[in-house]
């Protein structure tokens, strides 16, 4: 799955948006990727997708709060994920509601414990879809090792 969505990521990134769900299910399994690979890709996104309005009160967005993690959470993420995720929010690339998105997602995978480069790809699709653009640092720090980086 995560190959799916690297691989959506860094064709239709200049874009900022990628075709219907037949469309792109067709030009995935023509790119080579398994059918179960796919469909649970675009239904990850789909989950992404339904997070359009923000649940949590603007000034949410502003507080300087500290994140305290479930132990459903601890169970999942690795402890590089989220140390990871702490970087971001403390660098000032994640927003609060971002970073409960970034959550919510790696929580959503079913059965997996959620290393850094999976964390990496998660955080990764978030911003694209929320932000529409990903600063170039920002990007050689989300892809996973080895990727080709095609967006500069």
């Amino acid at each position: 799955m995560f190959e799916v969505l690297v691989y959506l990521f860094e064709n239709y990134y200049q874009t900022e948006a990628y075709p219907d769900h037949d469309t792109l299910s067709r030009k995935l399994t023509a790119a080579g990727f398994e059918n179960d690979d796919i469909s649970e890709a675009l239904d990850w996104l789909n989950g992404l997708a339904r997070h359009t309005e923000n649940p949590l009160p603007e000034a949410f967005d502003a507080s300087r709060s500290q994140r305290a993690f479930t132990s459903m959470e601890i169970g999942k993420l690795t402890t590089e994920s989220r140390g990871f995720l702490v970087f971001l929010e403390s660098a000032g690339i994640l927003t609060p509601v971002l970073r409960e998105m970034i959550i919510e997602r790696a929580m959503a995978l079913e059965g997996e414990v959620v290393g850094l480069e999976k964390f990496k790809v998660i955080a990764l699709m978030v911003l694209w879809t929320r932000r529409g653009s990903v600063d170039t640092l920002i990007l050689d720090e989300l892809l996973p090792d080895g990727e080709k980086r095609q967006m500069h």
